[in-house]
């Protein structure tokens, strides 16, 4: 059993990315919580395989596998917690004492 979700990050705004992922066998169900909009923050493991055609020609896939999901929150949560983030780590803001000041996943460097 296999079943896609696509996942859309919205990290930088005006370029969205849209990334197909993939849950197989008993993962399946994880998925059946979550709803179009829904926050979530995902583990996976990253595959890559090598095939060749009949004709000789090689070519290369790479699946991205969720494992496990966590998180779910409305979009318009999700906004108001971003904006409250970017609100205390310009240069020179402090932030109350009360506030995560954990800094969220960044991009690869590559």
């Amino acid at each position: 059993r296999k079943r896609e979700i696509v996942i859309t990050d919205n990290t930088n705004p005006q370029y969205p990315q849209h990334i197909n992922c993939q849950v197989s066998q008993d993962k399946c169900e994880m998925l059946d919580q979550y709803n179009v909009g829904d926050n979530i923050t995902a583990s996976y493991n990253l595959r890559g395989r090598e095939w060749t055609s009949p004709q000789g020609e090689v070519k290369y896939f790479n699946t991205i596998e969720l494992w496990k999901i966590v998180g779910s929150a409305s979009t318009t949560q999700t906004a108001q917690e971003e904006s409250d983030f970017e609100k205390y780590t310009k240069k020179g803001a402090t932030s109350p004492a009360n506030a995560d000041t954990t800094v969220p996943f960044q991009d690869l460097p590559f």
